[in-house]
């Protein structure tokens, strides 16, 4: 689902624009209104979202559509500073204050006075540096390392996490204070399996802007490819989509591209992907899945017949003749096998409704994954709510 062009606020179409945000996903358009809109208001921002989502985005449009937007941003990635120099980082320090320290060093709260200072990754923060961080944002105090003067600094904190913050504080790696001094106001930002098809617009534009920065031929999806890239999990979000897109581009530039063109950089165990909905949009996507499961079982039907018809007068047993691929999901009914007169024996399989071969199908499904519903739900590409759904109906609990 995405929302229509003219429904979309001209300012949050500015701001998508002036950043290079691409998509008209519901959920990406609610952060981007709740960035703008809070942008004015000097609170402190937590982000959340899966790592390469694009939440460093959400930031500048908070520092450029506030008051501080004519002072410094800065944005730090706290995982990347090593435990023991991250206090320096961040709040300064005096000259011999540790060694290595040959002279007193302004940190990014001193340079940053006045502006916007972004701390990605914030949970890696050690808890004495957090300790610090929330007496910044309590008094805007802060003392160098190796100095007693306490100094002032006037800042906007945005913070960005793909951990979840409160398991965090429930395990005792951070700080409880803290996380409700960042969340004041929470902006969550969508997985890409999530965002329907924008999947496809992001395609289109990271294969565009290959084709336009390396001058060469540009690529262009086939049905089947544009399916696969919409039903993928794509667990590493839209920085994984652009690195599929980038060699897509560049080993088939020109090129159409296919389902098994896409397929050969996408690793098997992340699987596809049914998103899971609410609301207006529930019916929509349960018609989906329902219509999904039953064209498997009439292929597997029509596999079936034909695979009958094959075997007429042959009388080795119906499951020796059948593919591998086959034997797991087929129905648990025995052959009746006819004698006659002449040497030939004819095989017949006892029809069965779409309800019983449905049924019969989930079971055995479930029997191989040893009864465990999620790897049963993967296996027939069903979401699990559809499975419980039909293990109720069917009396297979």
């Amino acid at each position: 689902m995405e929302i229509n062009l003219s429904d979309i606020p001209e300012e949050v179409q500015q701001a998508k624009l002036r950043f290079g945000i691409v998509g008209n996903a519901p959920a990406l358009i609610a952060a981007v209104s709740r960035a703008i809109r809070v942008a004015p208001i000097d609170l402190s921002v937590l982000i959340t979202g899966e790592s390469g989502t694009g939440k460093e985005f959400f930031p500048k449009i908070i520092h450029a559509y506030g008051a501080r937007k004519h002072n410094k941003y800065i944005a730090v990635n706290c995982g990347a500073i090593p435990e023991g120099t991250i206090d320096s980082e961040l709040f300064g320090h005096e000259k011999g204050a540790f060694t290595g320290a040959v002279a007193t060093r302004k940190g990014y709260f001193e340079e940053a006075d006045g502006g916007t200072i972004f701390l990605d990754e914030v949970a890696e923060l050690p808890l004495t540096t957090q300790a610090r961080l929330l007496r910044v944002l309590e008094t805007g105090e802060f003392i160098k390392v190796g100095s007693s003067t306490v100094q002032k600094t006037n800042i906007r904190v945005v913070a960005a996490t793909n951990v979840d913050l409160l398991k965090a504080v429930e395990l005792g790696r951070f700080r409880e204070d803290l996380y409700y001094r960042l969340s004041t106001v929470h902006i969550s930002i969508p997985p890409l399996r999530d965002r329907g098809n924008d999947i496809s617009l992001l395609a289109r534009k990271f294969a565009a802007d290959f084709s336009e920065r390396y001058r060469t031929p540009q690529i262009s999806f086939d049905e089947g490819a544009r399916e696969l890239l919409l039903r993928y999990r794509w667990p590493g979000n839209v920085r994984q989509l652009k690195n599929v897109t980038e060699q897509l581009a560049l080993f088939n530039a020109g090129q159409t591209v296919g389902t098994a063109d896409v397929a050969q950089y996408l690793p098997p165990s992340s699987g596809v992907y049914t998103p899971a909905v609410t609301g207006a949009s529930a019916t929509h996507d349960y018609e989906r899945e329902r219509e999904l499961l039953f064209n498997m079982l009439f292929r597997l039907q029509n596999e079936i017949d034909a695979l009958r018809k094959e075997v007429k007068g042959n009388s080795r047993d119906v499951k020796e003749e059948m593919p591998k691929s086959l034997v797991k999901y087929a129905p648990a009914v025995e052959p009746i096998i006819v004698p006659h007169t002449t040497p030939a024996q004819e095989v017949e399989v006892v029809p069965a409704t779409l309800e019983e071969t449905e049924k019969e199908t989930i079971r055995r499904s479930l029997e191989n994954n040893g009864g465990r519903r999620k790897a049963t739900a993967k296996e027939l590409n069903i979401s699990e709510r559809t499975l419980y759904r039909k293990i109720k109906e069917y009396g297979l609990e």
